[in-house]
């Protein structure tokens, strides 16, 4: 048996939270519902006209793969995190929160100096997330912080899409995915964004490369991936690039393909409060079901309570007791 069940690879992002009104995207031009890049001058000056207006939520450790990679540590899977932050106070705050959390990472005292990205999320009524990102360090990824016998001792590696904006971030994916084929690790990857199969789709395919053994995507990634009108669809199209596929669909549930049957996930009918990390959270469930020798079916039943939760509170993550609550309904 190996040491980790998941080994990912992602962006180390500060979260800040907002709750907002619709009426602040249209008079700040931001496109509701994705996830945009900024520079840090652009962020900060947004953030403080979040600040004066809404007032901060909440700050925690984010990025997409990191919130996964939480969720499958409290779920009691072993975990290691490839990621950069600076010599900072923020940087200091997002390494404190794996070492509290028994996350193995790269990261140790001899930081680089710099600016650790933060994320601003804002959290509209309908509890739609749009994010504002300035990756700061995070976006000198490299393959300088992969660590080789950590991922060679993983059951799975996981890649985040959002690596694809950065070519070092790109090229430490490809690299870590070499790896994983060349030592008998699974590779799994999420597509992470609609903005990034839309405009870094050539990025993503080297990512990918001849295929991965497990690709996680919401329906509208799946879709305009696909070039197809529905996720049925879509998800024929997905084959060709993947051995088992899972696409989330939000209040309707998810349907996987675990390498011979379709399998439909019934949702969970909860008051959404903040979708932010939703995804995330499917994917670490996942992952860590799957990673723990369970199947699709039972994997799925777990992600889809678990994130159905998360969207029932605000912030992308949930307390460690939470965890346990959820596993037990389904794996008993």
């Amino acid at each position: 048996m190996k040491k980790y069940h998941v080994y990912g690879i992602g962006a180390a992002l500060v979260d800040k939270e907002f709750e907002v009104e619709d009426s602040f995207f249209e008079h700040e031009s931001i496109q509701k519902g994705i996830m945009t890049l900024v520079d840090g001058e652009s962020q900060e000056t947004l953030l403080q006209r979040l600040m004066e207006k809404f007032g901060l939520k909440k700050r925690a450790g984010g990025g997409s793969a990191a919130n996964s990679i939480y969720a499958i540590s409290q779920f009691g899977g072993n975990t290691f995190f490839s990621c950069k932050v600076a010599n900072d106070e923020f940087g200091d705050y997002f390494v404190q929160e794996l070492g509290d959390l028994n996350i193995h990472t790269n990261l140790g005292d001899n930081r680089e100096e710099g600016v650790t990205g933060k994320c601003l999320v804002m959290v509209s009524p309908d509890a739609e997330r749009t994010m504002l990102s300035y990756l700061g360090i995070s976006e000198t990824l490299s393959k300088s912080e992969i660590d080789v016998e950590a991922l060679k001792d993983s059951e799975y590696l996981y890649l985040e899409g959002y690596q694809v904006t950065s070519d070092s971030g790109r090229e430490a994916c490809v690299y870590a995915r070499e790896i994983a084929n060349e030592h008998g690790v699974k590779i799994s990857i999420t597509l992470s964004d609609p903005a990034m199969v839309q405009f870094f789709r050539g990025g993503l395919q080297d990512m990918i490369g001849d295929g991965v053994d497990l690709l996680f995507a919401n329906d509208v990634e799946a879709k305009e991936w696909a070039g197809k009108e529905t996720v049925e669809e879509s998800l024929e199209e997905l084959k060709k690039i993947a051995k088992q596929i899972v696409v989330t669909r939000g209040s309707e549930g998810a349907l996987l393909f675990d390498g011979e049957k379709t399998i439909n996930i019934a949702p969970h009918s909860v008051k959404a409060v903040d979708s932010n990390g939703a995804g995330d959270m499917f994917a670490g469930a996942f992952l860590y079901a799957v990673s723990s020798g369970h199947d699709f079916e039972t994997a799925g039943n777990l992600a889809s309570l678990a994130a159905a939760t998360t969207v029932s509170h605000f912030g992308p993550r949930l307390a460690a007791e939470k965890h346990k609550e959820i596993k037990d309904q389904i794996i008993k």
